[in-house]
């Protein structure tokens, strides 16, 4: 599964057809006379909502599922991608009396995008509008009504915030993990936490849903009678056969050298050779999407006149909503859509018309190493489980085919499953929410995949200089309570709460707020040169955390103009949204009494107040060239947005994350004097020369 520049074009062997050795290249549906002739599920179809629910794979299922809920406690369901799990279970839930009363059912997904989408699809088919009856929350968008919302759904990130203030989750009947093959951090911690709620909370009832699931390690997971009679069992497995139509899969003949290109090429021959159908291509990341669309609408605009057109939409996670929503959108007539998207698309979401998946054969995930305490985003070979959930997203108006730029060899070399986030993040945010909890030994927690034990310690030493916990593991209060209350990493908590000390916390709201958004600025392939030009009037030597801060009050400064944004290359949708992300911010700060004031313009009192959170990303300039960490002395660059980045490089800076692609680069960097680190964090830092170190470290021995 080698990626490099040369050129290439993808040739692929055709399903029903024997490759070389003999084998047939095509996944069949698990039944194939049920559903065959299984009508599709489409909103737009002719059909009345209730016939296309009825004509759904689970359906027929519906009285198994209610019947095993009353059996047992945990019901897991394994259900093929498109037979319906998402959007008809909570409904069988509501119809049967589980949100009698004062009850609710709580479905979690583990992207906003699958929230929003999914509870829309929900609320039309009930006939009513969202947030009334069916609601769903995200971070920093509420859209529930609490008297009559009874079928919520919320990411579980929220869901966890939830338990911090109401431990028993008191209001829910039913929790329904949904999309769990996914393994998210706070899936996985979810599932330690229920597993103890339900010690106390025997009715409470937990569905664990996916379509690629280790279903025995989940019912084992939940059993609390392990023996080997499984009539006292207290988890139960259910399996949901059946797609709405099947799926071919087409592998490549030879290893693709550039995946990007093969996936353009593979684009347009099915543009110019097959039937009428939409396309959903999957690749890495926001700059794989954006230069695979560029390229798209380039070799668009060469076709014939007269031809189909060709409608090409990006779906990745910092994409404004609105942006987002437009790939749900129906095709217009003769046109067809191509969807480039991230593995945003790959679960949860629907995207109707999709009948070709090109599956590049790689994911962006985020991965941690303990050892020099770096985060990053690495680029990786997909799972079995995920190149079968993107096959999944074809198959739901008619016969789909699905294009995996590997070949089959390669498809059985990959890893069965993701491993977990649990194992591959840093610990600190998810020990800052437990201890908030009252789970002070973090070890004896029961995760359903154990972190390894140099990331709790890491995450520990963090916390600690942080402020959050004493020096014996014990949540400080009220900083290290009101760390966990803000909804968003450890760092930015803390340095959102010491903006009072430092005098600008009118500011510091404003760089914390902008650091949620991703791409505040717009750069158009043609207008690349336009693009840099206008981020030069915001951009200042002292880093990206002060341009942002100019860039959002100059946006305030021009009444929040989508024109004047135009203008700027800047992102609007982004720009309006960190507005609501700072007023949410401002409010708990005066919850916490933080004094609210502005330093007027005072750049060092700014900066202090970053480092006082970020300390810990510190670098410094190494004689090489490259930034190196001030703690574990590891190789970093700055990343080509910065606004540092054509500058004369600094000595010292800290950074907010780390990206990994050929090198591993810093985003968002600000410059910094190198004796805010010992004086803003002394519990953190050494300061002197190696002998007068060891002299003060020979005092405690």
């Amino acid at each position: 599964m080698a990626a490099s520049s040369a050129s290439f074009k993808p040739r692929f062997w055709k399903p029903d057809t024997e490759k070389p050795g003999g084998d047939v290249a095509i996944e069949r549906p698990l039944n194939d006379n049920d559903t065959a002739a299984a009508a599709v599920y489409n909103p737009n179809s002719s059909l009345s909502i209730s016939l296309q629910r009825q004509r759904l794979p689970i359906f027929m299922h519906r009285t198994n599922i209610l019947y095993l809920l009353e059996k047992y406690e945990t019901v897991i369901i394994v259900g093929e991608t498109g037979c319906g799990k998402s959007t008809q279970i909570p409904q069988y839930l509501h119809e049967s009396g589980w949100t009698a009363g004062k009850w609710k059912v709580c479905i979690t997904q583990p992207r906003r995008v699958a929230v929003v989408t999914v509870a829309s699809r929900v609320a039309e088919e009930r006939g009513s509008f969202i947030g009334e009856e069916v609601g769903y929350t995200i971070r920093f968008d509420d859209c529930c009504n609490p008297e009559i919302t009874r079928m919520k759904f919320v990411t579980d990130g929220v869901l966890l915030r939830e338990t911090m203030s109401d431990p028993l989750l008191s209001q829910y009947s039913v929790i329904m993990l949904d999309e769990a093959h996914e393994r998210t951090l706070h899936t996985d911690i979810m599932i330690g936490l229920l597993k103890k709620i339900k010690k106390k909370r025997k009715d409470l009832r937990i569905i664990v849903s996916s379509a690629t699931l280790d279903a025995e390690m989940f019912r084992d997971f939940f059993n609390t009678n392990i023996t080997k009679d499984r009539s006292k069992d207290t988890a139960a497995i259910l399996s949901v056969k059946g797609r709405s139509y099947p799926t071919e899969i087409h592998y490549t003949l030879s290893p693709v050298p550039d995946y990007l290109k093969a996936t353009v090429d593979t684009v347009m021959g099915i543009h110019k050779e097959e039937a009428h159908g939409d396309i959903l291509a999957f690749v890495t990341g926001q700059d794989e999407v954006e230069a695979v669309v560029a390229q798209l609408i380039e070799r668009a605009r060469e076709q014939p006149k007269g031809s189909q057109y060709l409608k090409v939409l990006p779906m990745y996670s910092g994409l404004p909503h609105s942006e987002q929503m437009l790939v749900f959108k129906p095709t217009p007539h003769h046109t067809r859509k191509v969807v480039v998207a991230t593995n945003i698309a790959e679960a949860s979401i629907t995207i109707n018309g999709i009948v070709y998946v090109i599956d590049c054969g790689f994911v962006k995930l985020r991965a941690y190493s303990p050892k020099v305490g770096v985060e990053s985003l690495v680029v990786v070979p997909v799972s079995q489980a995920s190149a079968k959930q993107r096959a999944g997203r074809a198959g739901r108006v008619r016969s789909g085919k699905v294009y995996r730029l590997y070949t089959e060899q390669d498809f059985d070399g990959l890893k069965p499953s993701t491993v977990p986030e649990m194992q591959r993040c840093n610990m600190a945010s998810v020990m800052l929410q437990l201890k908030c909890m009252g789970i002070d030994n973090i070890l004896q927690f029961n995760f359903p995949a154990r972190p390894p034990a140099q990331s709790v310690i890491r995450g520990l030493e963090l916390l600690y200089a942080l402020g959050a916990i004493d020096q014996h593991g014990k949540l400080a209060d009220p900083l290290g309570v009101n760390m966990s209350e803000l909804p968003t990493d450890p760092m930015i908590a803390k340095m959102l709460l010491s903006s009072g000390d430092f005098g600008c916390s009118e500011e510091i709201l404003t760089i914390a707020a902008m650091l949620q958004i991703q791409n505040v600025f717009v750069s158009p392939s043609k207008q690349k040169a336009a693009a840099d030009n206008a981020k030069r009037k915001f951009s200042v030597y002292e880093g990206d955390h002060i341009t942002l801060l100019n860039v959002y009050e100059a946006f305030v400064k021009f009444k929040k103009s989508s024109k004047w944004c135009h203008e700027n290359f800047l992102n609007y949708k982004g720009l309006c949204h960190a507005v609501k992300i700072r007023e949410q911010f401002k409010k708990l700060l005066l919850q916490f009494k933080v004094p609210l004031g502005s330093c007027d313009g005072d750049i060092d009192s700014i900066c202090q107040c970053i480092v006082s959170g970020f300390f810990a990303n510190a670098a410094r300039l190494h004689p090489s060239g490259s930034y190196r960490t001030v703690r574990d002395d590891h190789p970093l660059y700055i990343h080509p947005t910065s606004v540092l980045y054509t500058e004369t490089p600094p000595q010292w800076v800290i950074y907010h994350e780390v990206l990994q692609t050929s090198k591993e680069y810093m985003r968002d960097i600000t410059k910094i004097d190198p004796s805010w680190l010992y004086t803003l964090a002394p519990q953190y830092y050494e300061f002197g020369t190696e002998r007068e170190i060891a002299a003060k470290r020979a005092k405690y021995l």
